[in-house]
C-alpha cells in the first residue's frame, strides 16, 4: 500500500529517455471503479497541468514515478483537491477531513481514505466533488 503523501512531489520520468515530465501534484480517482485513473503533474517546462493515465505508469518508486516512453499527456479539467476535503456519509454525517489516500501502487485500487476521525475503507467510496468526499454509512 502506498500513501498519496509519499508520492506527491515525486518527479515523473520517462523510462527510456529519462526525460522529466513534471512532479506529481494530485490523483484523479474514479469513484465507480474505486481506482486511481490518472496522475496529475505540475509540468517541468512551463505548460499547464498535465495528466497521465494510470495504465502508462511503469512503477512508483521511492524517488520517482517511471512512465512508459511515448506516454500521451492530457490537459485535464480543474482538479478536486482531495487532501483536506470534508468527508460525509450518504446520510450527511461528518466523518472528518481527508488527510491521505492509500492505494495499491500496482493496480491503483483505493485501499482507504485516512481521515481526521479514522480510516475509511476504499470500497465505501460513493462520490467525490468540490464540496465533499461521500462514503457509505458503515
Amino acid at each position: 500500500m502506498t500513501l498519496f503523501s509519499e508520492v506527491r512531489g515525486l518527479p515523473v520520468v520517462t523510462l527510456g529517455e529519462a526525460n522529466e515530465l513534471g512532479v506529481v501534484r494530485s490523483l484523479t480517482i474514479d469513484v465507480v471503479s474505486g481506482l486511481v485513473g490518472q496522475v496529475r503533474l505540475s509540468p517541468a517546462r512551463g505548460r499547464k497541468e498535465i495528466a497521465i493515465d494510470w495504465s502508462a505508469l511503469h512503477v512508483i518508486g521511492p524517488d520517482a514515478v517511471l512512465v512508459r516512453s511515448g506516454t500521451a499527456l492530457d490537459t485535464p479539467p480543474a482538479p478536486v483537491e482531495i487532501l483536506g476535503l470534508r468527508v460525509l456519509t450518504e446520510d450527511g454525517d461528518e466523518r472528518g477531513t481527508v488527510r491521505d489516500i492509500a492505494f495499491d501502487p500496482v493496480t491503483g485500487r483505493v485501499e482507504k481514505m485516512c481521515t481526521a476521525l479514522g480510516d475509511i475503507p476504499g470500497d465505501r467510496l460513493v462520490g467525490l466533488g468540490d464540496y465533499a468526499l461521500v462514503v457509505r454509512t458503515g
